[in-house]
């Protein structure tokens, strides 16, 4: 019997406007399971546009995404969240942790909208910090965590609900050059380990060349 391949990721001919702005034009990519790939290209080419609609937070106009087999258009908003809460991680230049919690708590969050109990997440998320090497900063809020220190209990966060995929917005872009080089070789160390999809947007072309593809996109379209 053949076993139909399936992509993790899915998308043909995406279009996004915003008004008369037309972001995306026709973009059309597919994405292998375990895959790391960037995406790079000048400001305002339509590279966040992307990675937003490819991780359900924006709609798009017109095209088809499929995303572990699930065609995201036939989700409700209820689904879509629950899909995108269950499935995508996020990892976004700015930290976005919440001050007054810890890093443990912080990390715990994705955990507990979904449904987890408490002592199985906190469990996770110890889990979790000791792997990216600040285990011993769990109950350090943010303001007393280094920039680095922040960016890996950010990326412990959209790693704890063992998501399929996880999407990376200029993820080094606050980062120091060594910093940002930890931190893109820590994402293909999890892809070995723990056989997640990475999909990184980064105007930083050197550390984009690590992934197994780059892609480039211009006015909308990937060239």
């Amino acid at each position: 019997m053949k076993v139909r391949y399936l992509p993790m990721i899915l998308a043909e001919n995406i279009h996004k406007s915003y008004g008369d702005l037309k972001v995306l034009k026709g973009i059309s990519l597919e994405i292998r399971k375990g895959e790391i790939v960037s995406i790079v290209g000048a400001s305002g080419a339509g590279k966040t546009t992307l990675l937003h609609i490819l991780g359900t937070l924006d709609r798009f106009d017109k095209g088809r995404i499929r995303i572990r087999d699930r065609d995201i258009a036939a989700l409700n908003d209820r689904q879509v969240s629950d899909f995108r809460n269950r499935s995508i991680g996020f990892v976004f230049q700015f930290h976005h942790l919440l001050p007054e919690f810890t890093a443990l708590e912080n990390v715990c969050i994705p955990a507990f909208i979904a449904g987890t109990g408490r002592r199985e997440a906190e469990k996770k998320s110890r889990e979790l910090l000791q792997l990216l090497g600040v285990g011993d900063r769990l109950e350090h809020k943010p303001a007393a965590l280094s920039g680095g220190e922040q960016q890996r209990v950010a990326v412990d966060r959209a790693l704890i609900n063992d998501p399929a995929v996880v999407l990376a917005d200029e993820p080094s872009g606050n980062l120091d050059s060594k910093s940002s080089e930890e931190l893109h070789r820590l994402f293909f160390k999890l892809r070995d380990q723990l056989e997640q999809t990475f999909v990184i947007v980064t105007h930083n072309h050197e550390l984009a060349g690590m992934a197994d593809r780059k892609l480039t996109i211009h006015d909308g379209i990937i060239v």
